[in-house]
């Protein structure tokens, strides 16, 4: 396989997560067959779930594609391109304000507010359990998305290598809440920008990824030894790695043991946790097992948890359907497309660990689904060979 060959391989296509849930599985056996921490073995039955939804996450990406083919290309067919097609997305893009000046004001703001929330912390939750128990507020959710979103905007539309060092400081104060899945969603967005952005550039994945590695087991390890009433003395950051995928396979293992039982409590919370200030998964914690404790359950485990085989079969041909739909716009649009499609994606191998219960990924997928909507209903309007119109020229200059 030659350069050009490499260059073209569409590495973060949607079909990546199943490559992460794979490799998050494996890491989860070897946790539990070899009894780390006291892990034991699950059930056939959960393992058949995890196919059972990977299976149908392809049925949307391939339902996806068909919608592509029908409408989008064979519409466009004869026409200039996407440059008829409008969303909100564009008009942002060719609103005045938005510069390169504002945006960096953007992104300035979100890191001064968590330095501000950290100060007032009274002292970095990644070296104290309790700390890091209140560190994930209101104030760090909103900081965080207002960043993700701006860094990503500030790479993909005024790429410049001296913004890494930006990237670089939000990394630092959000990994301070002690946090991993901040911390990878904010690198592993970036690096999809980069990526989409540089024309499909490898060479920011040979330095981003064994990033992603090494400060994810940094971090982690930190947070869990400075838990107070935890003991992991005994565990090196690479043991700590199976256990963690380990134990929330194990958790998972329960859901699909009492699946279909929550009638509708993590759907709830997660709707409600930001005005109430609860943290879902604690919220699934106290359901499961019955103390006040934050568990993952995998991005299976939820929709199980909810609805059984019905809801996860709805969730994940959802995620494979707005996810390749909105890989498609990017590819052919590029700009705050490319930013929009990498927080989702990021986001979502997130949830891989995590469970889908944040809500502002959600509220991301809303607008992913407004975006979709609004493409299709500016593209059907448009004759196949059919000239543009004086006033779309215009606009396009």
């Amino acid at each position: 396989m030659d350069f050009m060959e490499v260059k073209n391989i569409n590495i973060f296509s949607p079909l990546i997560l199943l490559v992460v849930i794979f490799f998050y599985v494996l890491f989860a056996i070897i946790g539990t067959q070899y009894h780390l921490r006291g892990l034991s073995p699950v059930s056939l039955l959960t393992y058949l779930y995890i196919i059972y939804g990977s299976l149908i996450f392809i049925a949307g990406f391939l339902f996806a594609g068909i919608i592509e083919n029908k409408f989008f290309k064979k519409n466009l067919k004869g026409n200039n391109g996407f440059n008829i097609f409008k969303t909100f997305i564009d008009y942002i893009q060719i609103n005045s304000r938005f510069t390169e000046r504002n945006v960096l004001i953007f992104v300035s703001i979100p890191l001064i507010v968590q330095l501000i929330n950290l100060y007032f912390l009274g002292g970095i939750p990644l070296f104290s359990g309790y700390l890091k128990a209140v560190a994930y507020n209101n104030i760090t959710v909103v900081a965080y998305c207002i960043f993700l979103i701006a860094i990503t905007s500030l790479m993909a539309k005024f790429y410049d290598k001296k913004y890494f060092l930006l990237v670089f400081i939000g990394l630092i104060l959000f990994a301070a809440t002690g946090y991993r899945a901040t911390l990878v969603g904010i690198i592993l967005s970036v690096l999809i920008t980069v990526f989409y952005v540089t024309g499909n550039n490898f060479k920011y994945l040979y330095i981003l990824v064994p990033v992603i590695i090494v400060s994810g087991l940094i971090v982690g390890y930190v947070a869990a030894i400075s838990i107070q009433w935890q003991h992991w003395s005994n565990v090196n950051p690479l043991s700590l790695v199976f256990i963690r995928a380990g134990y929330t396979l194990t958790i998972l293992d329960k859901i699909v043991a009492v699946q279909n039982s929550s009638h509708g409590l993590l759907t709830y919370s997660v709707l409600t946790g930001f005005t109430n200030s609860v943290d879902p998964r604690l919220v699934l914690g106290q359901f499961l097992l019955k103390y006040h404790t934050s568990i993952t359950s995998t991005i299976f485990g939820p929709a199980i948890l909810d609805a059984g085989y019905l809801g996860l079969a709805v969730q994940m041909f959802f995620l494979g359907l707005v996810l390749e739909l909105l890989h498609y716009l990017q590819t052919v649009k590029k700009g705050l497309y490319t930013s929009f499609y990498a927080i989702g994606l990021a986001s979502t191998i997130v949830w891989v660990e995590t469970g889908p219960m944040d809500l502002a990924v959600w509220i991301y997928y809303l607008l992913g689904v407004i975006v979709i909507i609004t493409a299709l209903m500016s593209i059907k309007t448009i004759l196949p060979g059919r000239e543009e119109s004086k006033e779309i020229k215009e606009e396009l200059i």
